[in-house]
């Protein structure tokens, strides 16, 4: 007996919608955009009804698929779970995990710690996401993540939070400017062109929480999305910028002047994810060795 639809037409569905495009999903599932069209057209023959339609950029579903998608998402679970748990025998632990973090993180923190998985649990996959902490809390709400290393505060009842690490931020500026104080106040940067990260994430709502206590509102010159980008137009001269200490790895200090902030300002990043939600043996392997900061 053939089954009524397929678990891989039903991940398309709920992909296409989480994403907003049918592109962005293809590139999810390491396939063909026509591919997943194609899922998603059987999946409507067989249900005999429209699931999605598009709303100016965006692919949105309609009434039909949002009262699909619920269930989708709890049958791909429960699909995933059964996976795990017939996994559970074998001797080794396996699994996949579906860990969401931010640029800076998933650059300068997660390489070691995935190094360490890898050589201490070889069958356990980890799928990582980079993207924004608003997006991540949205995203491990509706369990289409396991869990999400993101810039705390996060306010959501349905998560638990797990402290990680703090993250203090330092002032960089050009190597060949006029040389900085030991440590910099909110008014020292008053003068200088600023180059920020841009608004709306986290990491920018305390930098201008930092700048607005010390008396200072100022526009920055730029304003970019990338922590990365944000250190080449400093090291090309252009500004000065605010950054998480972790984006500096060794050897920055020939690239840029670093310097503390004073008073000082830090990020805390934790690990979140869904207070129901059921632990597997790959995911508590990862979860430990994220929160240990584990080094090979």
């Amino acid at each position: 007996m053939t089954s009524f639809f397929s678990l891989e037409q039903l991940q398309a569905l709920v992909l296409v919608v989480d994403r907003g495009s049918f592109s962005a999903a293809a590139d999810m599932l390491g396939i063909s955009q026509p591919a997943v069209s194609q899922q998603v057209r059987e999946l409507e023959r067989r249900l005999g009804t429209r699931l999605l339609e598009r709303v100016g950029r965006k692919v949105a579903p309609t009434p039909a698929g949002g009262a699909l998608l619920g269930h989708a998402r709890s049958i791909l679970e429960l699909a995933r779970q059964a996976s795990d748990a017939v996994r559970a025998h074998d001797d080794g632990i396996q699994g996949s995990v579906r860990l969401g973090t931010g640029a800076t993180a998933c650059l300068h923190l997660l390489p070691p710690v995935l190094r360490h998985v890898r050589a201490h649990y070889p069958a356990v996959q980890v799928l990582v996401t980079t993207g924004n902490t608003e997006d991540f809390v949205r995203r491990v709400e509706q369990n289409t993540l396991d869990f999400a290393l993101v810039t705390l505060p996060v306010s959501s009842r349905a998560l638990s939070v797990v402290p990680v690490l703090e993250d203090p931020y330092v002032l960089i500026g050009p190597p060949g400017a006029p040389r900085l104080p030991k440590a910099v106040a909110p008014r020292a940067l008053s003068a200088l062109p600023l180059i920020l990260f841009e608004p709306g994430a986290n990491t920018r709502t305390l930098v201008d929480a930092w700048l607005l206590a010390g008396g200072v509102k100022l526009r920055p010159t730029m304003e970019l999305g990338s922590i990365e980008a944000i250190k080449e137009m400093v090291a090309e001269g252009l500004g000065y910028s605010i950054i998480p200490r972790m984006a500096l790895p060794t050897g920055s200090a020939a690239r840029f002047q670093v310097r503390a902030l004073q008073p000082p300002l830090a990020r805390e990043l934790g690990l979140i994810m869904r207070q129901d939600k059921p632990v597997t043996r790959a995911m508590g392997v990862v979860a430990e060795a994220i929160v240990q900061g584990r080094r090979p």
